[in-house]
Order: structure tokens, then C-alpha cells, then sequence
């Protein structure tokens, strides 16, 4: 295998810093001017794209983006996954328009018909009986645990190492170097101590899960159906059977959250695999770019939520899901995404690209026997700099190297590529075509003969 010459890495690593920097002076104009600004970005994740300054966007359609300085990239980032139905697809963007400027009407509190139609939709996707709706899925699973802590009478999580959630306090908490749970490194002021209310095991080990499980104050397993946040990690054969069984076992409720995963079909991995979850998550792909989330419960939870609340109970002092979810704008995004741009027949195109891109990257490591490998789901791929494929989230976290990571992010984005900050990932949407692909691959190509020949 070939390995990595860092002195050499440094030297490519500096030149293509160089020709961002040169590239892009109406981008840092506009970050050296936001002096009002936290970090000087809207959200200060947006710091961590690579080049020491984030782009600064003009214009959006489909999977192309145009930064201020005139220049255009193919999209491989998507919103990481909220503009996964491509950017303003045009039946959501009608939908808004209407409701907008025709109906009007935002935040009236009121329900409208698009809910139901949305909620039934959910249910023929992925099972689950009744909805509620949210406007991200941190927000959705916030209330889902605590739904599941009202059902069960129990207050612990157990998830996975290296999950991701959202900024869901119980869930940032990894397996430590010898075998304990610790806080994950880089959160920043958890409230507690994330090992007060949560378990924590390494993916794919059905064995830890029945130890921690076998406390009996576990409420719900909350997983992702496959790790997403630290590459993409697949559950082994058996494995998520092997989770409802014990669940049921041990009386934990199994949750799972499809807001990464549903690039795996229209139905995500629920649908595809024949995952029988009792509470579901979703979020930022359901309103093309509106913001949005859902949660589903089974019926027998739905039911015992009823049985202890009352019919119409469920007041909560905290303000269940916020004001602003469920507003009309949001089901009326989330109804034109499902019904017109996140389709079956789009999915079929998506899928066939994330395939055609997953073959290429492969192909091209394996050219230069470069000890990386890349991972497929479905619309959704990502390379990861470790061979063979990580079996959990401490292997992959294991491959992180910034540099190797800054590097291809600059690498590419300088040539019009524009990938996923945080990771390498590849995201496919209805507009991605086979040109789109080929363009990365002569791109990525490049990248890696510079970075093995010296």
C-alpha cells in the first residue's frame, strides 16, 4: 500500500490554501465585514469549512452553487442532506410561493390539510401509525426521548459511539480508550455529565448492548440505521435484528432516526431493510430546504402515551415542539418534496449515481493503492482514509486525519467540486447526472496522483 508523504502533504496542502485565498477575495470580503457576527458566520459551524474562510453563496438550483465571486460548483455537499431533493426544487418552491404569497398565513398555530396528507405519507414510507411534527430532528428526538421516558418510566438512552443526533445533549457521550463511557471530546457545555443518562456501546456489538440493556433503566436505543457522522458505518449481518429482539427483551423501546439514512431509498433503511422501529425520527431532506422534522410512534406507544396522559392530554409546560412547528409553510414544503421531488422513480437515479460515483472512487484508490475505502448508502457515499472498511464509530473516528481532510475538500472545491465540510461525503439528489459524476472522478483522480507521486 502506499502511504502518505506528510512533508509533501504539507507542501500541496499550502499551495491549494493559497489558490483559495487568491480565488475568492468577494468571500472574505464578506467574512472580513461581519464583524456582528459570532465567529463571523450565521451558525459558527460554518468556520469549519476548509480554507479558513466559508465560501459565501449567491445563488442556488439543483446541485449546482454560485459563491460571490462568480464561480460555480457542483454540489456533492447538499445542505449535508437538508437540500437533498436538490436546491428550490420547483414543486416545493411553488408550494411555498402559495401558501406565502397567495393563502398567506405562517404562524396562525392552526393545523391544515397538508398535515394529514403528510402524516399518511410518512406512515406509507416507513410504518409508523401517528406523526408530529417538528422543525429539525434534534427537535424531533428531544421529545421522542421524552415520550419514550413517559412510556417506559425510565430515564436512560442507550445509543451508539460516535452516533449523531443533532446537539441532543444524552447522545454526545463515546466508548473512552479503555472501555468507558466518557462525554465526546468537543462538546461544548454539556449540561450534565452525558454517563447520568446515557449507556453507551461500540456499533455492531449486540453483546455490549445486552450487558447495558440488562440494567433494566434503558427507556429507548436510539440509532441511526447506519453510523453516518463518522463515515458511514453498516450494521453487520443480523445486527439490527439482533437490536429488536433485545429491546423488546429487556422492555427499551427501539427509536430510530432516518435524517442521514433516508438517502438509502424513499422508505430509508426502515422500508429497505424491514426495520420495525417503535418511535422514528426525520428531518431536513422533508421540506426541500424548508425547515422541517417528524416523529412517528407505533400504535401500541401511541396508545399508552393516551393511556397515561388522557385522550387529550399531553400539555406540557415546556411547550411541546415549539410555536413555530407544524406551521403551514413547513407541511406545505414537506407535501411537494414527498409527492413531487424525493419519489420513488427519483430515488432509482439517485441511487444509480451513488453507485457510479462509490465505483469510481474505489477504482481510483485501489490505482494508486492508497489504504483508504469508501462506503455506500444507497444516494450517499463517503471515503474514509483506513482500509478495510471501519466496523464501528471508534475505528472511524480512529481514520480522521485533518489535513488529508483539508486537503481533498481544498483540493476539489478549488476545481469546482464542492463536498461536505466535517467529512467526505457525497451526496446524489434528482438532478446529479452521470456528467456530474465523471467530473469528480477526473477531479478526485487528480488529487490522489499529486498526493502519491513526489
Amino acid at each position: 500500500m502506499t502511504t502518505v508523504d506528510r512533508t509533501h502533504l504539507s507542501g500541496l496542502l499550502e499551495r491549494e490554501r493559497a489558490r483559495f485565498y487568491l480565488e475568492h477575495p468577494s468571500s472574505l470580503a464578506v467574512s472580513q465585514k461581519a464583524d456582528h457576527l459570532f465567529g463571523r458566520v450565521p451558525m459558527t459551524w460554518m468556520t469549519q469549512w476548509s480554507g479558513g474562510f466559508p465560501l459565501a453563496l449567491d445563488s442556488a438550483r439543483g446541485n449546482h452553487v454560485t459563491d460571490v465571486d462568480g464561480l460555480q460548483y457542483i454540489d456533492f455537499a447538499l445542505g449535508d442532506t437538508g437540500a437533498m431533493a436538490g436546491h428550490s426544487p420547483e414543486p416545493t418552491v411553488r408550494a411555498v410561493t402559495n401558501r406565502m404569497a397567495t393563502l398567506g398565513g405562517i404562524a396562525t398555530m392552526l393545523p391544515t390539510e397538508d398535515a394529514e396528507w403528510v402524516g399518511e405519507e410518512l406512515t406509507r414510507r416507513f410504518g409508523l401509525a401517528e406523526w408530529s411534527f417538528t422543525l429539525t430532528a434534534t427537535d424531533a428526538n428531544r421529545w421522542a426521548i421524552r415520550l419514550a421516558r413517559l412510556v417506559t418510566g425510565r430515564a436512560k438512552l442507550l445509543v451508539f459511539s460516535y452516533c449523531y443526533h443533532g446537539s441532543v445533549d444524552e447522545t454526545l457521550v463515546v466508548v473512552g480508550p479503555g472501555g468507558e463511557p466518557m462525554a465526546r471530546p468537543g462538546n461544548v457545555g454539556p449540561a450534565v455529565d452525558p454517563r447520568q443518562t446515557t449507556r453507551v456501546v461500540e456499533w455492531n456489538d449486540l453483546e455490549a448492548v445486552e450487558r447495558e440493556l440488562a440494567h433494566h433503566d434503558v427507556a429507548a436505543i436510539l440509532m441511526e440505521p447506519a453510523l453516518t457522522n463518522i463515515g458511514i458505518v453498516l450494521p453487520a449481518p443480523g445486527f439490527h435484528d439482533g437490536l429488536r429482539s433485545l429491546a423488546t427483551k429487556y422492555g427499551a423501546l427501539l427509536m430510530i432516526d432516518e435524517t442521514h439514512t433516508i438517502s438509502a431509498g424513499s422508505g430509508g433503511m426502515t422500508a429497505r431493510d424491514g426495520l420495525q422501529p417503535d418511535i422514528f425520527v426525520i428531518g431536513k431532506s422533508l421540506g426541500g430546504g424548508i425547515p422541517s422534522g417528524a416523529y412517528g410512534l407505533s400504535a401500541d406507544v401511541a396508545n399508552e402515551v393516551r393511556r397515561i396522559t388522557g385522550e387529550h392530554g399531553l400539555g406540557d409546560v415546556g411547550g411541546v415542539g415549539g410555536t413555530l412547528a407544524g406551521n403551514a409553510l413547513s407541511l406545505a414544503a414537506m407535501r411537494a418534496t414527498l409527492a413531487e421531488v424525493l419519489t420513488e422513480t427519483a430515488y432509482t437515479k439517485m441511487v444509480e449515481m451513488g453507485t457510479r460515483y462509490t465505483l469510481d472512487v474505489k477504482r481510483i484508490i485501489a490505482d494508486v493503492e492508497l489504504p483508504w475505502s469508501v462506503t455506500q448508502l444507497g444516494a450517499r457515499a463517503e471515503y474514509r482514509f483506513c482500509s478495510p472498511e471501519a466496523r464501528n464509530g471508534g475505528e472511524s473516528a480512529a481514520a480522521a486525519d485533518d489535513e488529508l481532510d483539508e486537503y481533498m475538500h481544498l483540493y476539489t472545491l478549488n476545481r469546482g467540486i464542492l463536498m461536505t465540510p466535517f467529512h467526505n461525503m457525497a451526496l446524489m439528489c434528482p438532478d446529479t447526472s452521470a456528467a456530474d459524476i465523471d467530473r469528480h472522478s477526473e477531479v478526485f483522480a487528480g488529487a490522489v496522483k499529486e498526493l502519491v507521486e513526489r
